[in-house]
């Protein structure tokens, strides 16, 4: 893992509706759902509705494994060959609700800190979850606000709750703007940050 400043980043319920664009530039579909690997903390894939104002639901999904490229404007595949069919993300998509949205997030110190809102994704290839859109508690000074919180490279989800180090509260920041900066410094920072001596991260 590097200490740059990550890619565009982007919350997981504005992709929906995003266009699915082969590398020849043909529109097959559009992302209905995405669906995460809470354990893993990455993308799993899309669930697929057709293009236009009146397609329903697609019974093809996309597999991350099949995504070329995600980007600020369409999921990128290399032909419509790469679509697959829709229970190739469905076991994902039962086992993956909690971290989306109404998780808890709490801290190593056993203190709820919010609630989950919406995930944010890292533009790329790797469809990285790098933090959560939350509203927060009194815990945090700011109870009720919004607020983006970075997480570590594989978040530790547990049933509904989000398990997060206390000192990455200290990160949270107001605006998806500003998250971007606030991951490199927790980067800079060392793995796990400090007060967690011996954590390696996973890349």
């Amino acid at each position: 893992m590097t200490s740059s400043v990550p890619a565009a980043l982007m919350a997981a319920s504005e992709l929906t509706k995003r266009p699915v664009v082969t590398l020849g530039g043909e529109a097959v579909a559009q992302v209905k759902d995405v669906v995460l690997d809470g354990a893993g903390g990455r993308i799993a894939g899309f669930t697929l509705a057709g293009r236009g104002l009146l397609s329903g639901p697609l019974r093809k999904s996309l597999p991350w494994a099949a995504v070329h490229a995600l980007g600020v404007d369409a999921v990128m595949i290399t032909s419509a060959d790469a679509l697959e069919d829709k229970s190739a993300v469905a076991s994902w998509e039962e086992a993956s609700g909690g971290l989306v949205r109404g998780a808890r997030v709490l801290t190593d110190r056993g203190v709820q800190v919010g609630t989950v809102l919406d995930v944010v994704v890292e533009a790329g290839r790797e469809g990285r979850v790098v933090g959560v859109e939350m509203s927060s508690t009194e815990a945090m000074g700011r109870h009720e606000r919004k607020v983006f919180l970075p997480l570590g490279d594989r978040p530790a989800m547990t049933g509904d709750t989000l398990m997060v180090p206390a000192q990455d509260t200290e990160h949270a920041v107001e605006e998806l703007g500003e998250l971007a900066t606030a991951l490199w410094r927790k980067r800079l920072a060392g793995p796990g940050g400090p007060g967690v001596p011996g954590e390696e991260r996973i890349s």
